[in-house]
């Protein structure tokens, strides 16, 4: 280096260790004083949780048996599974006290009401990593039966049109959609 440039070299050098050296302690103070208020704030919390009265415990109870609207007072639901940030899992079963095939399966929220019967989310598994994968499935509480009538991979369907034997499914992941159409 040459003599010019040592000079400035060393006289940068001195302004940033002086700034260095004058803000140094005043953050340092800063840190100190956080520490500090957040300490208070801890003993504060710690004092006022032992004034408050323990009150009665609360006992954490399986869900119990609720009726399934529109339904006309056949069907129940029970939450099984529930997914955090996710879908809720049901078993259904009969009102009426007749055993049913709807109790071997684990259901999603959405039913829809037919002339024929009920549309059901049925899950293939209760796993959060394979959802959302279930069968639109229609139930015929005359019969007792579920049929299978289509297999969608999304939790963002509905049914776009009814003509006479035939539903017609709307669905939509995020990033791509589709139509399905079903015989019933």
């Amino acid at each position: 280096m040459n003599k010019v440039q040592l000079i400035f070299h060393h006289i940068f050098r001195f302004i940033w260790n002086l700034i260095f050296i004058i803000s140094y302690p005043i953050l340092a103070s800063f840190g100190l004083l956080f520490i500090g208020v957040t300490y208070v704030f801890s003993l504060l919390s710690r004092f006022l949780n032992r004034l408050r009265p323990e009150g009665n415990k609360v006992v954490l109870k399986q869900s119990e048996w609720e009726d399934l609207p529109y339904s006309g007072e056949l069907l129940e639901a029970k939450l099984i599974k529930q997914i955090v940030f996710g879908p809720a899992g049901f078993q259904f079963r009969r009102k009426d006290g007749v055993p049913s095939i709807l109790s071997d399966f684990v259901f999603g929220k959405k039913v829809r009401v037919l002339e024929e019967g009920f549309l059901l989310e049925k899950w293939n598994s209760t796993d959060s990593k394979d959802l959302p994968d279930f069968d639109i499935c229609l139930y015929d509480p005359d019969e007792d039966s579920l049929r299978s009538l289509t297999n969608i991979k999304c939790f963002d369907w509905h049914v776009s049109e009814k003509v006479e034997n035939e539903l017609c499914f709307k669905w939509f992941d995020g990033t791509q959609g589709g139509e399905v159409k079903v015989a019933i």
